[in-house]
């Protein structure tokens, strides 16, 4: 969900290729989890494996898969357990990231203009209507980080502080 989310990143996939090495005298395979290729043209594999699971066969594999992502100017990274709160979250907002929720363009520009100062999520949704009706705008502009909210330190509450952030 966060790749889909990222808006620096135009195309990703799951284990999308087998890297194959030899080491002390055996063949070693290891598919990443992640290739993502973000708007600038560059690329990033990615691993996702918690710390205490991370075992010396799997260090192995994830130091020869940075080594091959260097060869090819591809950036590595391995990360581990993401943060409950933060995945929570994202989670919510992408029952939103479908473009039936984009709303009215001039629902968008006043949601821009209510949160172009830190205001509460409800508070600034019923400034511009009904909640029924924008909230889900809202939560659209969220997933796409046109609007911003803190998703890391709680839950995505009616009290949340929500900002302009990018642009549409």
């Amino acid at each position: 969900m966060d790749l889909d989310q990222d808006r620096d990143v135009v195309a990703f996939a799951s284990q999308p290729f087998w890297l194959l090495w030899t080491q002390h005298g055996r063949m070693r395979r290891h598919a990443p989890d992640f290739f993502a290729r973000r708007a600038d043209r560059t690329a990033v594999v990615i691993d996702v494996r918690p710390e205490d699971r991370i075992e010396q066969a799997d260090a192995e594999a994830f130091d020869a898969t940075a080594r091959a992502c260097a060869e090819v100017g591809w950036s590595y990274r391995r990360v581990g357990t993401p943060d409950p709160v933060l995945v929570a979250n994202v989670r919510w907002l992408a029952r939103y990231r479908h473009p039936r929720c984009r709303g009215r363009r001039d629902v968008v520009e006043a949601l821009l203009a209510v949160f172009a100062e830190p205001t509460g999520l409800f508070a600034g949704v019923a400034e511009v209507g009904d909640r029924l009706a924008v909230l889900p705008v809202a939560y659209h502009l969220l997933w796409r980080q046109v609007l911003r909210v803190d998703l890391t330190t709680e839950p995505l509450r009616p009290g949340s502080l929500v900002r302009v952030g990018r642009q549409p």
